[in-house]
């Protein structure tokens, strides 16, 4: 393998600055200090140099327009200083070359929708790896890891991880399955899993392995699953917050969800009227080849209130409860529509009897929601969690809300987990 000495350099530069930044930053003012004077360098040197931003001349943050990814992808080379468009970067990605002229291109794992793609420099690769080992495995120099990735697609930002000689790195493609490679995994004994919610319960149920760390990843992570794997594994699951717009939080060894406030400005969007129920938008000021500024995400966050126990003064993720777009739009009074929310439903349901440990809530018309759960459940917990459910939709307001209930549901690995979906458009 040809290892990079300036790629390892850039890493390493990354690594030792991000540990040295959890030591310094001890308070949440120390964390907007240092975010506002990152900021006013990524305003004045660094996002000017794509075309888009070139003569907005914003000397503050909220002077910057809102964008989302359909106006990204239809301006790609407007965002980026290589000047890489979109049809050169999605040629590279189905060539499996994943470079252009010299740059980094990939896309997002998830299947569903318009893929969101990036573009990086070799430097910015190699800085991503230094601040994930730096968040997720700082003693991976003291001792040689074995790292399983279980992952619906391949990106080479994690083949920079096995050029440090001190990691070995093994891919398992979701899209076979995982009675595919099960065998394989069990025979690699990995030190660290990084995988899906539903990949990790499928190995915590059927395998005898005893990762040291496990990391989640991909898909929102629900509490019944953590307490399958977490007593299986026996060790906490700990969750990557990662999106095509680059690493957004990991959560530290008690198994919270911290935001890298250090090295992204997070403005919060409220969303149903809840104060702690947030859609983010994102500014990364470290990143210099693809400007990802005041990026509004499809992601909701559940905020925590009270510091973590583990000391970081970066915000604290109660929970990632799903997608904007999975909130329901049900009928209310006088004709207007009443959101509510993906938590909403899924604790409606949860909650109706502990044996519950699976289920899909699919809105599939104005006043109708459709409810799955596994095909071993007795009548009466069906029954239940329907009458549960569509409580919880008239006491959030919707007009006579119908649930319809079935038997089955389905673990597909080539694509997302979505238990909470919204198939119905007003």
């Amino acid at each position: 393998m040809n290892v990079s000495p300036i790629g390892l350099l850039h890493a390493a530069r990354a690594f030792w600055r991000t540990r040295r930044l959890a030591r310094s930053l001890r308070t949440p003012g120390d964390v907007a200090r240092w975010r506002k004077a990152g900021l006013a360098r990524f305003l004045k040197r660094v996002a000017p140099r794509a075309p888009f931003y070139a003569e907005l001349n914003a000397t503050r943050l909220e002077l910057l327009p809102i964008v989302d990814k359909a106006q990204i992808l239809a301006a790609f080379e407007g965002f980026n200083r290589a000047g890489v468009t979109l049809a050169e970067a999605r040629a590279a990605i189905d060539s499996g070359q994943y470079r252009v002229r010299g740059y980094l291109v990939g896309q997002s794992t998830g299947t569903s929708g318009n893929r969101g793609v990036f573009v990086i420099s070799e430097a910015e690769r190699f800085t991503w790896l230094g601040v994930m080992l730096a968040k997720a495995l700082p003693d991976f120099l003291s001792a040689r890891l074995r790292v399983a990735l279980a992952l619906p697609s391949y990106s080479q930002l994690y083949s920079s991880a096995a050029e440090t000689g001190r990691i070995t790195l093994r891919f398992f493609d979701l899209s076979e399955g995982v009675v595919a490679w099960r065998d394989k995994i069990v025979a690699f004994a990995p030190d660290v899993i990084v995988a899906p919610p539903k990949v990790l319960r499928a190995l915590a149920e059927t395998t005898n392995l005893r990762p040291a760390r496990v990391f989640s990843g991909a898909e929102v992570l629900d509490p019944f699953d953590r307490q399958v794997i977490e007593a299986a594994f026996q060790t906490p699951v700990r969750e990557i917050y990662m999106a095509t717009e680059g690493l957004l939080g990991v959560a530290c060894p008690q198994g919270v969800l911290h935001l890298a406030e250090d090295a992204v400005a997070f403005e919060w969007e409220p969303v149903g009227g809840q104060s702690d129920l947030v859609k983010p938008l994102i500014t990364d000021f470290t990143r210099s080849t693809q400007i990802m500024a005041r990026y509004r995400m499809n992601d909701l966050l559940r905020l925590r209130a009270s510091p973590c126990a583990c000391g970081s003064p970066l915000q604290a993720v109660a929970s990632v409860e799903g997608r904007q777009d999975d909130v329901f739009e049900l009928r209310g009074a006088e004709g207007g529509l009443r959101m509510v929310t993906p938590d909403i439903l899924r604790n409606a349901v949860v909650d109706t009897d502990r044996r519950i440990d699976d289920f899909r809530i699919v809105q599939i018309g104005p006043d109708v929601v459709e409810l799955a759960l596994p095909d071993a459940l007795p009548d009466d917990v069906l029954a239940g969690a329907a009458a549960k459910l569509e409580a919880a939709l008239r006491d959030a307001g919707a007009v006579d809300p119908k649930v319809i209930s079935r038997r089955g549901v389905e673990a597909l690995y080539d694509r997302k987990l979505r238990r909470v979906m919204r198939a119905w458009r007003p």
